[in-house]
């Protein structure tokens, strides 16, 4: 099958692996990816940061499309051009004679130009929603930067394509409430490598060590970030390491500077780090490094840190918001608190930190849920059924080419 994936919003530089964990682009490049190995004929779309065309390590060619502003930018300011970005897909797809057989977009400003693009080529299209912006909307309030428009232009994009996919219950509870039938969705949720994501060799450690992955660059309260410096204040001696990305500067940031800030001022400062530039490929000894990860979000879409950090064998301890629901189990793969409650969330750690003999059923627990739910090959021979029935004659062509 030929395969255009657009991710319309994803960094080139992300795609290409300097993304750190978690990331949205450094997925959809696992995505690709793996599909590449399934033996489709697949491609990465993506607005241009740059020029040109490249490939992912694997070999699975990335083209930048230029259409509106480079760099990073709001979604408000990227709107104005999706229709433009789905013409000039369509543009270079007859220019160098390679049309797909479908297109899957991921996120709604991506939807909206493989929408523009599918009609032109007459090829199907399917959209991921990694996040509903009704949701958003509804947990963030005014700190929402979405545009006030992204709501309706999500209802009428679902009706649009030709198959809607959700990673969470959460995801396909709000779709439902959006008024997208039942029927033209289906729940898929977000994959890992354990291949790549794999435990330490050695047993854990006396118990003391703590992360949290979040892009150190754009620090929102909402992360709950603070919420896990205010509950170390409530975990004598343990330590804690919060990553992000992508390399720069970001320690640098004024929000940054406020964690730190917030960490001398709860007395935490010498057992806390911020640390930055760390590349996806580094992310598994990150956490291997950790005996516990805390992922602890207000509101949190799916949560593929908790999922990386389950692959790795490192138990969990997340608010109980969004897909974190999905991902970990509470009191099986790890535990999960109300989010805004640093002291339920020092409780949680404390009673996983404190029992080793937990802990090790937990890690046990959270990698083969990995394996059964999230591992790669198990997801993504559930999206080659969706495009079988998208189109089921390129799939035939694929099995005996």
């Amino acid at each position: 099958m030929r395969l255009a994936i657009v991710c319309e919003q994803a960094s080139p530089r992300g795609l290409a692996g300097q993304a750190c964990g978690g990331s949205h682009a450094g997925q959809l490049a696992e995505l690709a990816t793996v599909l590449w190995h399934a033996g489709h004929d697949v491609r990465l779309y993506t607005r241009a940061d740059g020029s040109g065309t490249h490939q992912l390590a694997d070999g699975v060619p990335v083209e930048h499309i230029r259409a509106g502003p480079t760099g990073t930018v709001a979604d408000d300011a990227r709107l104005p051009h999706t229709s433009a970005f789905g013409q000039r897909l369509v543009s270079r797809w007859r220019r160098r004679g390679w049309e797909p057989d479908l297109v899957h977009a991921h996120d709604w400003l991506s939807g909206l130009a493989a929408t523009t693009a599918g009609q032109q080529a007459g090829v199907p299209v399917a959209l991921t929603f990694h996040e509903v912006g009704m949701a958003r909307r509804r947990h963030l309030g005014a700190a929402d930067p979405s545009p006030s428009c992204r709501v309706g232009m999500e209802r009428k994009l679902a009706q649009a394509v030709d198959r809607v996919i959700t990673q969470t219950r959460a995801g396909l509870d709000e779709l439902v409430r959006l008024g997208v039938a039942r029927q033209r969705m289906s729940l898929i949720p977000a994959g890992v490598d354990p291949r790549i994501f794999t435990p330490r060799p050695s047993a854990p450690r006396g118990g003391r060590r703590i992360l949290t992955v979040g892009s150190l660059d754009g620090l929102d309260e909402h992360k709950g970030l603070s919420d896990v410096i205010r509950a170390l204040a409530q975990l004598p001696g343990a330590e804690l390491a919060i990553v992000g990305g992508p390399p720069g500067s970001a320690v640098a940031d004024p929000r940054a500077r406020r964690l730190q800030e917030l960490a001398e001022a709860c007395g935490v400062g010498p057992r806390m780090r911020l640390v930055d530039g760390v590349r996806r490929e580094q992310m598994p000894d990150w956490y291997r490094w950790a005996d516990l990860v805390v992922c602890a979000p207000w509101y949190e879409a799916f949560g593929l840190p908790a999922v990386e950090a389950m692959a790795c064998g490192v138990p969990v301890v997340a608010t109980a918001v969004g897909g974190l629901r999905d991902t970990v189990v509470d009191r099986v793969t790890g535990a999960l608190v109300p989010p805004r409650d640093p002291a339920a969330l020092a409780r949680a750690v404390r009673g996983v930190l404190g029992d080793s003999v937990r802990r090790l059923g937990y890690s046990a627990a959270a990698r083969d849920r990995v394996r059964q739910c999230y591992a790669w090959e198990r997801v993504a021979p559930r999206l080659e059924m969706e495009y079988r029935q998208l189109c089921p004659s390129a799939l035939t062509r694929t099995a005996s080419a």
